[in-house]
């Protein structure tokens, strides 16, 4: 059975908090990740880039210049690609990007996420420190004792906690998010995930955990 460490409210490892089940113990798979991490990006695409064609410009109705005598090369419009100005040949148009992921493949990533954050031991339970009021240095320093300050880092918890969203939202490496609202990408991206005993529970009780 799987163990990960706790840290307690002054940011010092006291015990170890065993972890089993599916959610923890299943061996990732990394075409499973990397089919999940492919999807999830491109639904995060807006697809709005678009220049302008020639059937989209104005004007060209007119012949810039008569066809023989000038000595220049011969035009039929001030919207050709050839012109400064002129239309963009072959560019980007709107595009819809996103696809449906399928439920089985969005929940087989959670398991393979959460199982390698495990295996690499950058999965910790955390007691979270008095935070009296929203200031950053209550944060900064529960993660200097943690040894996690200079760590890519997200935690996620349960219920409303307005002060640890407030005194986190300045930081550049760490994240807060509620524990029901955590996604495969999110876990990937972090390099250290802290989850409290509460947020833990409401893992299990959403992704499955039998």
């Amino acid at each position: 059975m799987p163990e990960v460490k706790f840290i307690s409210q002054d940011g010092t490892t006291t015990r170890t908090v065993s972890v089993s089940g599916p959610l923890f113990e299943t061996e990732p798979k990394e075409h499973i990740l990397q089919e999940y991490v492919k999807g999830f990006l491109n639904n995060q695409r807006q697809g709005t880039a678009s220049t302008l064609n020639r059937a989209r410009m104005k004007g060209g109705g007119k012949k810039p210049f008569r066809q023989k005598g000038t000595g220049r090369a011969r035009a039929g419009s001030n919207t050709s690609p050839l012109w400064t100005g002129g239309a963009v040949v072959f560019g980007p148009t709107p595009k819809i990007h996103a696809s449906r992921l399928p439920k089985a493949l969005k929940r087989s990533a959670m398991l393979a996420a959460f199982s390698l954050k495990v295996k690499e031991e950058n999965l910790q339970v955390v007691e979270l420190p008095a935070i009296p009021e929203p200031k950053t240095k209550h944060i900064v320093g529960y993660l200097k004792k943690a040894g996690l300050y200079d760590k890519r880092t997200i935690l996620l918890h349960e219920g409303d906690n307005e002060n640890l969203v407030m005194a986190s939202r300045n930081l550049k490496n760490f994240d807060v998010k509620r524990a029901e609202q955590v996604s495969p990408y999110d876990l990937l991206l972090h390099e250290r995930v802290l989850v409290t005993e509460q947020g833990l529970e409401k893992i299990k009780e959403l992704f499955g955990n039998g």
